[in-house]
C-alpha cells in the first residue's frame, strides 16, 4: 500500500512539473531561477504567492518557492535517469489519463446539449412496472405525525384532541400554534426512514411495536410530552411505495438515457468514419 502511495504521489508531482513550467527559456520572460535546461521565471513566482503575503515576507518565502522547486527539479531528473522503465510507465498513465479526461469532457458536453432530462409521471409509472423487483426497501419506513410540547403548555388537553384529529382543518389549528412547540412534523402523507424519525424520537427505539398496534402514542420525560401518530408503516425487503422511490427512479431513468445516447452517438460516429475513410479495420 505505500508504495502505491508512493508511486501515485510521484505520478502527480510528474504531471505538476512537467506541465506547469516550461522546458526551455522563453523570450520577453524573466527567469529567475534555472534547473539544467528548465527554468522558472518571475511569473511563475507571482502567482504562486499567497494573496495576502507582506512584503517583508516575500524575500523569504521566494527563496523558499525557488528551493523547493529546485528540489523538485532535481529530483525529477534523478527518477528520469534512474527509473527510466518506470518513466515510460507513467507517461504511459499520463497520456492515458489525458485522453480519458478530454474524451469524459467532451461526452459531458454532448449529453448537456442532447440529453432528455424531462422525467414525467408517465415515464415513473412504466419503470415502476417494469422494475418492482429491484426497487426493493433496505430499511424499515414510516409516515407519522409528531409533536413535541412543554408538559406546562397551556390548553395541552385542546392540543392533544386536535392532534388527535384527522381533520384538515384540526391540523392548521396546530400549525398555527407552531411557535410554542418545541418540535413537530405534520406531513404523515410522506414516506420517512425509520432511522431518520429515530434521531429526532429516540423513545420510539422502545415504544415503536407499541406505536404500531395502538397507532397512537403518548409519552412524557421531565420536561416534554411527546404525541406521536402513525399512519402506516412497510419493513425491508418489500417493494417500495411508488412515492418513495420517485427520486430513485428518475436517476435511473436518465442514467439508461444517457448510456443509450452515448451508445447511439458512439455507433454513429464509427459509421461516419468508416463512411468518410477516417477508419477502416485490415483483415
Amino acid at each position: 500500500m505505500f508504495k502505491q502511495f508512493l508511486f501515485y504521489l510521484f505520478l502527480a508531482n510528474t504531471i505538476v512539473s512537467c506541465t506547469f513550467f516550461k522546458g526551455s527559456k522563453e523570450e520577453n520572460k524573466e527567469p529567475i531561477a534555472r534547473v539544467n535546461d528548465v527554468y522558472l521565471y518571475k511569473e511563475d513566482i507571482l502567482v504562486a504567492l499567497p494573496k495576502n503575503y507582506k512584503k517583508r515576507d516575500s524575500a523569504l518565502l521566494v527563496r523558499n518557492y525557488i528551493n523547493a522547486w529546485a528540489k523538485q527539479q532535481l529530483l525529477l531528473n534523478k527518477a528520469k535517469i534512474n527509473l527510466k522503465e518506470e518513466t515510460t510507465k507513467i507517461n504511459k498513465l499520463v497520456n492515458k489519463y489525458r485522453q480519458d479526461l478530454l474524451v469524459n469532457k467532451y461526452r459531458e458536453a454532448i449529453l448537456s446539449q442532447n440529453l432528455d432530462t424531462i422525467v414525467n409521471r408517465r415515464d415513473i409509472d412504466g419503470f415502476y412496472l417494469k422494475n418492482k423487483d429491484i426497487l426493493m426497501l433496505k430499511e424499515k419506513i414510516i409516515k407519522l405525525k409528531f409533536i413535541q410540547i412543554s408538559k406546562d403548555i397551556m390548553n395541552k388537553e385542546k392540543i392533544i384532541a386536535l392532534f388527535k384529529s384527522n381533520k384538515k382543518e384540526d391540523i392548521d389549528k396546530l400549525i398555527v400554534r407552531e411557535l410554542e412547540f418545541k418540535s413537530f412534523y405534520f406531513n404523515d402523507s410522506i414516506w420517512i426512514k425509520y432511522t431518520d424519525v429515530l434521531r429526532l424520537l429516540p423513545m420510539l427505539q422502545e415504544d415503536f411495536k407499541s406505536l404500531v398496534k395502538n397507532r397512537y402514542l403518548q409519552k412524557e420525560d421531565d420536561l416534554d410530552l411527546y404525541l406521536i401518530r402513525i399512519k402506516d408503516k412497510m419493513d425491508r425487503n418489500n417493494i417500495a411505495p411508488i412515492t418513495y422511490v420517485v427520486p430513485t427512479i428518475k436517476k435511473m431513468i436518465l442514467h439508461t438515457r444517457k448510456l443509450e445516447l452515448l451508445k447511439k452517438i458512439e455507433k454513429t460516429l464509427l459509421i461516419d468514419a468508416n463512411k468518410k475513410g477516417q477508419y477502416e479495420i485490415y483483415k
